[in-house]
């Protein structure tokens, strides 16, 4: 591995995230309560199982509504695989950094991808509003990487809302559509639920968030590596 490879996946992690502090403690707990011969991988293939149930609940919600109700508990499942595979494996000391680093990010795009498409396909979401949300995501997410290549940080959050918060969200949302609470409404002209109002305005805060966020790296790169005079 080369060394700057090295260095950006043994990047230190910054987490702002609203529930970022008790969540760790929160799963450095359940990791010390899991058996044996439960492992880091079984965690990250549950995840994943979790966010395509999600995907098809979302889809089989056009039928009923009480899929609703199963797409919540499936996104508490994906929670805790997406969660906990890393935390038991350092709690464990069985850490794989490369392998670790890899899988987990592969793995987070195919989970984002599953359940925004899903959500497109609900009766809840038009699916060119919940593509556009895994477009910002993969965007943010591709810029991690690179500024865990260049600077050496490796730095998920873009505000207060991070993963864990969005599907609490979520929940909330279904909820709310599971207890026909009228979260339809008309807006210019359009048919809209509440999913596709707050989808946007996720989306269209993750591409600011990005701009401003990637007009500070270049400025800081650009300071570590003047170009050269003009002539």
């Amino acid at each position: 591995m080369s060394p700057e490879l090295e260095e950006a996946v043994h990047a230190e992690r910054e987490e702002s995230f609203l529930l970022a502090a008790p969540e760790k403690r929160f799963l450095r707990w359940l990791a010390g309560k899991m058996p044996r011969w439960i492992l880091p991988d079984d965690m990250t293939a549950l995840g994943v199982l979790a966010a395509f149930g999600v995907a098809a609940a979302y889809q089989l919600s056009n039928e009923s509504l009480a899929w609703l109700w199963m797409a919540s508990g499936l996104l508490v499942l994906q929670w805790v695989g997406d969660s906990l595979d890393g935390t038991l494996a350092r709690v464990r000391g069985i850490e794989r950094p490369t392998y670790g680093y890899y899988l987990d990010h592969l793995v987070d795009a195919i989970a984002t991808a599953a359940i925004g498409i899903g959500l497109g396909l609900s009766p809840f979401m038009l699916l060119s509003v919940g593509t556009l949300i895994v477009v910002a995501y993969l965007i943010l997410s591709i810029n991690v990487y690179l500024e865990s290549f260049a600077f050496n940080r490796f730095s998920i959050g873009y505000g207060r809302i991070g993963p864990t918060e969005i599907r609490l969200i979520l929940i909330a949302l279904n909820t709310a559509l599971a207890l026909k609470l009228g979260l339809d409404f008309r807006l210019v002209g359009l048919d809209l639920t509440v999913f596709d109002v707050v989808g946007l305005a996720i989306a269209t805060v993750m591409l600011v968030l990005l701009v401003g966020r990637s007009v500070t790296n270049l400025r800081e790169l650009a300071r570590k590596e003047p170009s050269a005079p003009r002539r």
